[in-house]
């Protein structure tokens, strides 16, 4: 069975799941499309006890595929470009220093928070886990993704101010996320070897996010330049295209962040004042709906793929104990990072109130944490930290993306969602 094949049966089935979806549970896509796929392999599991066929197929599909270089090196940059060319870019802006304090601080302390207390919580279990892979679990687990969150926020009825902080950080988050994770990983991989330097991790962290950023600077100003010099609406967009494909290879070949990259770059592009001095309204139209389109596409398969990574977990009774006791763990510290910063900012950028209390619930994990699972090795307790996230994930998408409107709608009718003047 070749690639072609199984991108075919992986867009076949986000087809019709999508299709089943719309049709009949009319949920956000995003917890459809997983929902339904979950619902799909347990019933190939439970068919397998008679024919095994299906069963061995879908295996031998995920067997095939490497989700974390699939998501991380290939769809995170297009996922992240056209999310953050449809951001308000104004307010981002007036939003711009909570949201990198949310996005930096915030994963911080939350890495360590969580890292800290599942260190003791999997001693309890009987499960030795050196504290440095515990932190490593803080890590992939603690950034939002932006990809579970767009399009649920869209649909739950947040105030403006309020998504832009939640949107905003979880684009940027998940790029700082990923090199946290990385920094870590190198740590607990050399820790056996000998001493480390910390001026290697801090220039190694300052290369992968300054140096990400700034790319994303240059190739937002380059595209910005080309698209300005034409008016042609059909090779706008593929210089959009390249700028994302081809900024990529250049992110990871100078071993930059490659998603900040990207971020920067979208919101670059999508800034209505570039907008308006580069893309006529027939441009504009088709640049937009290009970007929808991929953006669309490649979620619907992103979310077939994490509903059928159950095929590899190894579920252990002990490892699902600690998923579950995983679960509140992570909203407590997710909730206990943003404390400070928002206590910080709340006068000055006149916060919503129970802006906390919604960050934390509609701060969704999904794919970017499942992938950073998938490159743990089996020394870093791979399969109880894949279980554990597998858990976690699957809760965040179905429980708290189908329960945050209600939290929305419960609060805005006890009248404390009143968007405030000045920010």
């Amino acid at each position: 069975m070749d690639y072609f094949v199984i991108i075919a049966i992986l867009v076949t089935l986000a087809a019709l799941f999508g299709y089943i979806n719309v049709r009949y549970l009319k949920l956000p896509n995003t917890i459809g499309l997983m929902l339904i796929t979950i619902v799909f392999t347990l019933g190939i599991f439970a068919l397998s006890y008679v024919d095994s066929t299906l069963l061995d197929a879908e295996k031998y599909i995920i067997t095939q595929i490497d989700f974390k270089s699939v998501l991380l090196d290939i769809m995170l940059s297009f996922l992240l470009f056209a999310g953050a060319l449809h951001t308000n870019f104004q307010q981002l802006k007036v939003q711009r220093w909570p949201v990198l304090i949310f996005a930096t601080f915030g994963v911080l302390v939350s890495t360590f928070l969580v890292g800290t207390v599942m260190y003791f919580v999997l001693q309890l279990l009987g499960l030795e886990v050196a504290y440095i892979y515990c932190l490593l679990f803080g890590a992939l687990i603690s950034p939002t993704d932006p990809i579970a969150v767009l399009g649920i926020l869209k649909k739950a009825g947040v105030p403006k101010k309020l998504e832009t902080k939640i949107v905003g950080e979880s684009l940027f988050n998940d790029g700082v996320g990923v090199v946290i994770f990385l920094t870590i990983f190198q740590i607990a991989s050399m820790g056996a070897e000998g001493s480390i330097d910390p001026m290697d991790i801090i220039v190694l962290f300052s290369q992968e996010v300054l140096g990400g950023i700034l790319l994303g600077l240059l190739l937002g100003w380059i595209t910005y330049r080309l698209m300005r010099s034409i008016d042609d609406y059909d090779i706008e967009v593929i210089i959009t295209l390249a700028a994302v494909m081809g900024g990529t290879v250049v992110a990871q070949s100078l071993h930059l962040s490659a998603p900040l990259a990207m971020v920067t770059t979208g919101l670059i592009v999508g800034n209505d004042t570039v907008r308006a001095s580069t893309m006529s309204e027939i441009t504009e139209t088709y640049v937009d709906k290009f970007w929808e389109l991929i953006d669309i596409l490649l979620n619907t398969i992103l979310f077939v793929l994490i509903g059928m990574e159950m095929l590899v977990l190894t579920f252990e009774g002990n490892y699902i104990v600690a998923g579950l006791l995983a679960i509140p763990i992570i909203l407590a510290c997710r909730y206990s990072s943003l404390v400070l910063p928002i206590a910080f900012f709340k006068d000055r950028l006149a916060f919503v109130p129970k802006t906390n209390l919604i960050m934390t619930w509609g701060g969704l994990r999904g794919g970017i944490s499942i992938a950073l699972a998938l490159g743990l090795t089996q020394e870093m307790h791979r399969d109880l930290f894949l279980v554990i996230t597998y858990v976690v994930v699957v809760f965040s998408i179905l429980v708290q993306g189908l329960t945050v409107e209600k939290l929305v709608k419960y609060l805005a009718t006890r009248g404390v969602m009143k968007e405030k003047a000045g920010g």
